[in-house]
Parts: structure tokens; sequence; C-alpha cells
């Protein structure tokens, strides 16, 4: 689907890695190189025909994530570097003020780094407890199991929609409601959804929002922060210098600017942004509903290729998702992903960035094969030709 659009493609690499990162179609590079090279220029600073229409792009692309995400107000669309940093800067942004002494925060062992370590830290620093939402045998999240998991000091919950690991998409919206019935907050982590789901915030009624556009088809340093407008209310920068403040003198009075731009100091990726907008609008073409359809389609059929080999164990036949882990039977996960890497075939090896997960899986390391819309049966066929070859381990070794 749309491969023509991918130049990296032409040169014959197959790129199952996509959960860590997705290929750039051209329009993103033409969108990047026409700020450069024809109105290159400061935002929210200039006044001249050159800075308003980089302004006027920038801006554009926050209507564009609104619209994706299904938000009711673009004030609520805060750009930032990535899924880290909208996590760190509603971690301690917001959350640092609104928990206390003995508070619960709620995870699950298979998070992502960027969803465990701001709450390690917030949780040294306010005394806080961090408890786990039981997984399934699946290694999957169940309703039930995060109505067992909440207690009467339980405050938030922070999880994926889609985990990085096992690939299973949590039931956001029954999540979310019964959290709130319980006056509990949701922060949740969309990098791995957003880029593959119909999203609407509203629908779901998530309280906080995080996601990287370089999982979707987009630039690297780019991110997105959702959040209620009551909510980003009061929510503090951690951030501090030029356009996020209004004024201030050397007396050190301030006056901080009210959002998106309270979030967003210093000069942004601007160009990144304008290209971010330019991705949006050609995935939202493609339809975020037909690409996770096709994933799906995919899916199934690597997975009934890779049982064709006894030797590989997949950890999650039954998630919802375009990701699949599996490992070789005698072989280390990274000595296979260098191996398939000699026959042009991209793929994760690791514990991908997901440490605590082998509690559940009771083991450390995986490969991960992550589809998207560019990738096809064909280039499912020879990796599973490739992982047939009768002298793998002798290459190997």
């Amino acid at each position: 689907m749309n491969r023509d659009d991918f130049n990296i493609l032409k040169s014959g690499v197959i790129y199952f890695d996509n959960g860590a990162t997705t290929l750039k179609p051209k329009v993103l590079g033409e969108a990047v190189a026409d700020y450069y090279d024809n109105y290159s220029s400061n935002i929210h600073r200039g006044d001249y025909t050159l800075s308003s229409k980089a302004e006027q792009k920038y801006e554009e692309t926050r209507y564009l994530v609104k619209d994706l995400i299904g938000a009711k107000k673009a004030n609520e669309i805060a750009f930032t570097s990535g899924t880290t940093d909208s996590i760190n800067k509603i971690v301690f942004g917001y959350f640092r003020d609104h928990l206390t002494e003995g508070d619960e925060v709620l995870l699950t062992k298979s998070e992502h780094a960027s969803n465990l370590l701001p709450w390690f830290e917030l949780a040294d620093e306010k005394k806080l407890k961090i408890s786990y939402i039981e997984l399934d045998d699946n290694h999957e999240v169940l309703i039930e199991n995060v109505e067992k998991a909440i207690t009467l000091k339980t405050k938030v919950i922070s999880i994926a929609h889609v985990s990085n690991v096992v690939g299973d998409i949590r039931p956001i919206k029954e999540i979310v409601k019964l959290a709130h019935s319980k006056g509990i907050l949701v922060l949740v982590d969309g990098a791995q959804s957003v880029p593959h789901l119909k999203i609407d915030v509203q629908d779901l009624d998530i309280d906080f929002l995080a996601f990287s556009a370089h999982k979707m088809c987009g630039p690297t340093g780019v991110g997105v922060l959702y959040g209620k407008e009551k909510l980003l209310e009061e929510i503090k920068p951690i951030i501090f210098g030029g356009d996020m403040n209004a004024d201030f003198n050397h007396n050190g009075e301030r006056i901080y600017k009210s959002m998106p731009y309270l979030l967003e100091a210093g000069t942004p990726n601007i160009a990144g942004v304008i290209g971010f907008g330019y991705t949006i609008k050609y995935l939202m073409n493609i339809g975020l509903e037909k690409i996770h359809d096709y994933e799906l389609e995919l899916k199934k059929y690597l997975v009934k290729r890779l049982k064709e080999i006894k030797e590989i164990t997949i950890y999650n036949e039954n998630s919802k998702s375009g990701i699949v882990t599996i490992n070789y039977e005698g072989i280390f996960p990274q000595d296979l992903s260098i191996y398939l890497d000699k026959y042009n075939i991209c793929t994760r090896a690791g514990n991908h960035c997901a440490k605590i997960l082998k509690d559940e899986i009771h083991i450390k390391n995986t490969c991960r094969i992550s589809l998207y819309f560019y990738n096809s049966k064909e280039e499912i066929d020879r990796l599973i030709e490739v992982l047939k070859n009768p002298n793998i381990k002798r290459e190997i070794i």
C-alpha cells in the first residue's frame, strides 16, 4: 500500500521496525525542504511576511492534530520533542502539584520506559506508591484486572493504549470510565496507537495523551501533548524561556502565556511541525481504519507463516495490532536481528525499553517484527524464506 511514496523502499530494504520509528514519505521531505528553502524564519516573533507564513503553517498543524485525535479545542494541543517529553511535562508539570504522599499510581509491567521512569522519579520525590495492573495469561490488560488493582489511594492510571512489545490494544474507554467513576485521572501513552488507530479523545474521555510524530511517518523531534482544557489550566511549565512568557521585569515579576504556548518555550522544531502537518494529511487521506485493517491482515499472514518454523516462539499471537514478538530457539535475539540484516531485513531485538516485562513473560530479550501499511505479504514471504535457511545457525556463528 502506497509503497511508491517511500524512496527508501526502492533500495530493496524490508523494514519491519515500525514500532521504533516509521519510514518517511516523500511529502515530508518536500515540506521540510520547502520551509528551509523558501520561508525559513522564526514564529510568533516576526512582523514580516516570511515569519507570518511559517507561523500560519505551524499553527495549521495544531488544528490538524486537533482533528486527527478529536480534541475539542486547538489550545489543548502542545508540541513537544516526543512522547517522552510529553509524559515528563504532564508528570512534573501537572501531577507533581496534584499528588501527595501515599497517593497511588497504577502502571503495568509492559509499559515503555517513558511511561515508567518519570513516575519512579516523582514517586521518590513525593513518596508516592507505584502499583501494577496484573496482566492475563496472554500478557494483556483486562478491565477486571484494572478494577481489581484500584484502591482507595489510587489517583492516576498511566497506561499505553497499545503495548510496544505485546502489542495488545488496551480497553481505554472502559478503563477511563471506571477510573473517572472513582475520581481517578488517566494518562494515555499513544505512541503505538495514534499512528495505527482512529483515536477520538472526547469519545474515550482521555485526560492526557502523549504521542510522537516519528512513529507515524513524521519527523523525529516532534511530539504532541494533549490534555483536557480544564486540566491544562492548572499545568505548570518545567522549561522556561522565550515565547512562553508575556512579560517580566528585573524584580523577577513575570507573566506567562496560557496554553498551548506555556509549554512551548524556546524556538521549536518549526520545520518538523510543519512537515508533521503534511504527514497527518497524508495518513488521513489513506484512512486510519484502512491502515489498521491492513495491518491485521498482514499480521494474520505473518503469524501463519511463522508457525511453519518449529524453532520459532510467538509471544503475542492473539494481539490485535501489527506487532509480532518472537524468539528463535538457540539463537540470541540480537544475533537473529543481525543475521536478518545480512538479507536487508530490519527488525528490532532487545527488551524494547520495556525492561520489567521480563517479570511477566519470563524472558529478557526478544526479536520484534512491527508492521505498517507499506509492508507487504511478499516481504513476509522473504522473511520466512530467510528464517527457514537450514544453515541459519552456522551463518550466525
